[in-house]
């Protein structure tokens, strides 16, 4: 009897033309790491076709051809066909058999258009012809048009894997669900409500759960919300200082009040936010202050001589730009400051500097 039952088997098939003699490949998407599962060499017919056992939980996958890849999910023994080209494989395809996977596809071009247009508009900015404040908001109006897409989905099906997949897409590295925003909280607790219900037992929801819970801590100061402290691990950050000892945030952070900040010594703006950060830790270390700054430096040998003369905890990320820890507190510009309570939760993201000694003052 064993022998006769069905395999619990997806099929991921279809056409991709004009890619004789190259190879596609199919590569699970996991949440830290993307892996290689099956590869095929496409004839002149284009056809092709995988089979592969059904994932425990929803999850999903891509098929990669050359750099360009087609997102699409699985959550059940589905069929789902797939057309394409090789010229425009990631962008003009056709998906039947998968609701979810349709969406993922409008979602994606979404994404595609926000980080093409973003890109055009930091060159332009970095070029000098064009103003901060004209950058900022264009920039926030493409992120708006972005959402305006993946909301549909989050609000409409939260328990879908294109609502959880709309969550997680980014501009120039950075998610443009932002966990510190109020707004873009609740996105998350829908989606995170529904998957942790239907299925708690998944890594996945496990983790979009905890994010969710962070960001409502984040923000219990305006929107109250009872929750068990035990329940969220503190975004933990561990990097190294001048003397190559890595220091934990969490460690610094026990019973105390911490002002995070990532940061560049080699900015512009360094040698003044320096001064206001090293005005307020005289008066206030001796009261229950502490300073974690994490430096982006690309420079090395700027980070250690400016961080030898600072008073404070002062660890550089070594990925500098491309940090995986300022992509976990989602930090969009530098200087970036967050302000953490003695229970070692954050419990602000500074946007007018001249408030932060009264905020730090409020905590302790």
């Amino acid at each position: 009897m064993i022998g006769c039952r069905p395999q619990q088997e997806f099929v991921v098939k279809g056409i991709v033309a004009g890619a004789d003699e190259q190879t596609m490949y199919i590569e699970n998407v996991g949440l830290a790491s993307i892996e290689i599962v099956d590869s095929v060499k496409i004839n002149a017919s284009g056809k092709f076709s995988f089979k592969k056992p059904r994932p425990e939980y929803p999850d999903f996958y891509r098929l990669r051809l050359k750099n360009q890849t087609i997102n699409f999910a699985i959550d059940s023994t589905e069929t789902i066909t797939i057309i394409a080209d090789a010229g425009t494989f990631a962008t003009s395809y056709t998906v039947d058999g998968s609701m979810n996977s349709e969406a993922i596809k409008e979602i994606t071009l979404a994404q595609l258009d926000a980080n093409h247009e973003y890109r055009r508009l930091r060159t332009e900015f970095t070029a000098g012809n064009m103003p901060d404040s004209t950058f900022q908001q264009l920039t926030l109006n493409i992120i708006n048009d972005y959402k305006a897409v993946a909301l549909k989905y989050i609000y409409e099906r939260p328990m879908s894997t294109a609502a959880y997949f709309a969550l997680f897409q980014k501009i120039d590295s950075q998610l443009l669900f932002d966990l510190y925003d109020k707004t873009d909280s609740r996105a998350y607790g829908a989606v995170a409500t529904s998957h942790s219900y239907l299925y708690p037992n998944s890594q996945r929801a496990m983790h979009l759960n905890n994010l969710a819970l962070q960001s409502l801590k984040l923000i219990r100061s305006e929107r109250p919300v009872e929750i068990n402290a035990n329940e969220v691990d503190m975004l933990e950050i561990e990097l190294p200082d001048i003397s190559g000892k890595n220091i934990k945030l969490s460690n610094l952070a026990q019973g105390k009040v911490v002002i995070l900040n990532f940061t560049a010594y080699q900015t512009e703006f360094s040698p003044e936010l320096n001064q206001i950060l090293e005005n307020i830790y005289i008066r206030q270390h001796s009261k229950g202050l502490e300073i974690y700054q994490v430096s982006l430096d690309t420079d090395i040998h700027i980070w250690k001589n400016t961080a030898s003369n600072l008073a404070w905890t002062c660890v550089r990320d070594p990925q500098t730009m491309y940090s995986q820890f300022a992509i976990l507190y989602n930090v969009q510009q530098l200087p970036a400051l967050f302000l953490l309570d003695k229970s070692g939760v954050v419990v602000k993201r500074i946007e007018e500097i001249t408030t932060l000694e009264n905020d730090v003052i409020a905590l302790l």
